[in-house]
């Protein structure tokens, strides 16, 4: 009898990583691979991976200092990793810094019109009007920016990022300084380009943001991925399935050795 090859036990060959990377672009919105980056002698980011599908919201918590927004930075384009790639890359990308860059005394509208030609936008009014019913703010169109309230300056902020319709949105401590009905009014928002099919990726301290609203949780402390997975399989890792989720948050990290 001639000798046989089992299937489970060949070569994996170059055909194979190129179909496993087809089917991963297929359905994969964003995906990085082994990302370091290095400033002077400290790592920020030590060999992080991840990946995020169309409509999917990921949160990135930890630690201060733990990575955060220099991993947003990366995913962004802004700043390049010393080693590891970009593996899958959307068709756009929109950024959301913690800082607003907007201008207080242009209005609304002005302040997205001059983003939109910035971002070169082939018809800056039509892109303008979609944002302003996007965001909810047809009636503050005519407002100075300075005169928003903390809500509604963010709204406009995320409305910028959205300018070229990216598949993909990066957000950095999107709720920051807001208070509960604003937080509220601005997830409202953000639930909804989600629903609709923009990735959204977002960096944050409130770990209740984290645990209420995101699908996955990327979980970083001293550039380290320490997790990836699901909120609730977070808890079941501790044992705190069903208590108080920061807890168990606080516990996952002490195990760690953070």
């Amino acid at each position: 009898m001639p000798p046989t090859t089992s299937p489970t036990k060949r070569s994996f060959t170059a055909g194979d990583s190129a179909n496993l990377r087809a089917v991963e672009t297929a359905t994969v919105t964003l995906a990085a691979r082994d990302l370091v980056k290095r400033y002077g002698d400290r790592a920020a980011l030590r060999g992080v991976s991840l990946s995020a599908g169309r409509g999917e919201l990921v949160a990135v918590i930890g630690p201060n200092g733990a990575g955060k927004t220099t991993l947003l930075s990366i995913l962004a384009g802004i700043q390049d990793p010393d080693e590891g790639e970009l593996s899958v890359l959307p068709q756009g990308i929109g950024w959301v810094p913690q800082q607003a860059a907007l201008y207080g005394k242009l209005t609304v509208e002005e302040n997205l019109f001059l983003f939109a030609r910035l971002e070169g936008c082939a018809d800056p009014r039509g892109t303008v009007d979609r944002m302003l019913e996007l965001s909810d703010l047809r009636d503050r169109a005519r407002d100075q920016v300075g005169t928003l309230s903390g809500g509604n300056r963010q709204r406009v902020n995320i409305a910028i990022g959205l300018l070229a319709e990216p598949e993909v949105l990066l957000l950095d401590e999107p709720s920051a300084a807001l208070d509960p009905r604003q937080r509220a009014r601005l997830w409202e928002f953000i639930l909804r380009l989600a629903s609709e099919g923009t990735t959204v990726i977002y960096a944050t301290h409130n770990i209740q943001e984290a645990d209420r609203y995101a699908s996955q949780l990327i979980v970083l402390a001293d550039g380290e991925l320490l997790f990836d997975g699901a909120p609730r399989d977070l808890e079941q890792e501790v044992g705190t399935t069903g208590l108080d989720f920061e807890q168990a948050f606080v516990e996952f990290l002490h195990r760690r050795g953070h």
